[in-house]
């Protein structure tokens, strides 16, 4: 016999990071309050700590595409590995030159990772392990994260980019 809802234990486990810091941040608070010296200095301080683990838990929590997609993710030693029912590839994060989402490719759109001289990897939002990626893509230099996640919440009509190295970056003057 379930206590608990299936989707009620998935959404406790989406925002899984964020509840810790939330039992974190309470347990600070209560030391900081309640207790004097050394450990009211330790309570604010596993407070601030919470508070940050809470942004970075939201901020995962929205990366996280509900429903089971096809195929699984793996990120070993700077390279995406995708494994798909009927295609897969690898890149290197490296090497990555552009990062794109395209809603159009179903259930629940795809990141679109091109790496120039191979084939352009599509790894579906949903796929098993996906949220390693959000680690990838957050280290890319200069990788707007907000922008990142608005991106996937909104369901644009088209393909997006969301990130392009520098070097590859076309200069519009204004």
């Amino acid at each position: 016999m379930e206590l608990v809802r299936p989707e009620v234990k998935a959404a406790i486990w989406r925002f899984r990071e964020a509840a810790f810091g939330l039992v974190m941040a309470a347990v600070g608070m209560y030391w900081a309050v309640t207790s004097y010296g050394v450990l009211s200095a330790a309570g604010m301080s596993i407070s601030v700590a919470a508070s940050l683990l809470i942004f970075a838990g939201l901020q995962r929590a929205r990366f996280r595409v509900p429903g089971a997609g096809a195929g699984l993710v793996q990120v070993d030693e700077r390279q995406v590995i995708y494994y798909g029912p009927h295609d897969g590839g690898v890149v290197s994060v490296d090497n990555l030159e552009r990062l794109e989402l395209d809603p159009a490719i179903r259930p629940s759109g795809a990141w679109i990772l091109t790496e120039p001289g191979a084939a352009v990897l599509e790894i579906p939002t949903n796929a098993e392990n996906a949220d390693a990626l959000f680690d990838v893509f957050a280290a890319l230099d200069g990788l707007d994260t907000e922008h990142m996640l608005r991106q996937l919440a909104g369901n644009p009509r088209g393909r997006v980019l969301i990130w392009q190295h520098r070097q590859n970056a076309q200069v519009t003057l204004h």
